[in-house]
């Protein structure tokens, strides 16, 4: 996040639209963005029991209107733009687990690849026009095994359901700009961000949830692949890169900065076991035992 600079002038008063709020990564962005001064709406299924960041910060009520309905639901989602005419939208409502678009193919690409198209789809048949910021993956690229990052314009691939959920998002979302949006003020990119760690995220089959529920369980926690690195992020550095993205979509010359982006960090890559090794230390946790 070293450089990035968040202008508060901007933000003061814009009609922002969370699409997931009631998540991880929607609910920090919430608070940040009415910290910043703008007026924000939620869109998400209703809150469960993973949505502890949600339901311990806006336990006293959400920021601004919120309306619970499925992103597939594209009559409530069309009512809901039109209504609040946003400047700025943010879409992060997802079917967000690997694990669960084995056990449901079908609900994963009907959110993650129907809940874009709607969003987009609302957008163009209301007339507003805002910026908007499709937050997907940085497991979109196709896995060539290499050691170096991947970057913006390498080739695209999926070979579990929510990442080929995602690459259909990437797709809907340039189809829509190229076609609909390209002669329009309605500026759109996509966020591809990865293994985002911070406070809040109860989610399963996450590394850290998954570590800590298994700690206050005094449970064994099951490394599937201990060695495998990762680019771990704070929750706060992506969303300043979204938050800095929707800025520049909405410059006079934001059609520049339409297209996808991918945002990590600067550091080097950690592997799991060793992500488990310091949390073991700082909790005083036992002696885990690897996967065989």
């Amino acid at each position: 996040m070293e450089g990035v600079v968040i202008l508060v002038q901007f933000w003061t008063n814009k009609r922002v639209l969370v699409t997931g709020h009631t998540g991880f990564k929607g609910g920090w962005l919430s608070l940040w963005l009415s910290e910043l001064g703008a007026e924000v709406f939620g869109y998400s299924l209703s809150p469960t029991e993973e949505n502890q960041f949600y339901k311990d910060v806006y336990k006293k009520g959400f920021l601004g209107e919120e309306c619970f309905a499925d992103i597939t639901d594209f009559h409530t989602i069309l009512s809901f733009i039109e209504h609040l005419n946003p400047d700025v939208i943010f879409h992060l409502a997802a079917q967000p687990l690997v694990s669960l678009s084995y056990k449901n193919p079908i609900n994963t690409f009907d959110v993650n690849a129907m809940g874009v198209v709607n969003i987009l789809e609302a957008t163009r048949v209301s007339g507003v026009e805002p910026s908007i910021v499709n937050v997907t993956t940085d497991k979109v690229y196709k896995n060539k095994k290499w050691v170096r990052a991947y970057r913006e314009p390498e080739e695209l691939g999926g070979e579990d359901p929510y990442s080929a959920s995602k690459v259909c998002s990437e797709i809907i979302t340039s189809s829509y700009v190229n076609s609909f949006f390209k002669d329009s003020n309605v500026r759109v990119a996509s966020a591809r961000a990865g293994n985002v760690i911070g406070g809040g995220d109860m989610s399963k089959d996450r590394l850290i949830p998954d570590y800590l529920r298994a700690f206050m369980k005094n449970e064994k926690i099951i490394l599937r692949n201990p060695r495998a690195t990762r680019p771990w992020q704070h929750v706060v550095e992506p969303l300043a890169g979204y938050l800095k993205l929707a800025e520049a979509l909405s410059l006079k010359d934001g059609h520049k900065y339409v297209g996808q982006w991918n945002f990590g960090p600067s550091g080097r890559a950690t592997a799991v076991d060793d992500v488990i090794s310091l949390l073991s230390r700082i909790t005083g946790g036992k002696t885990y035992k690897l996967n065989p």
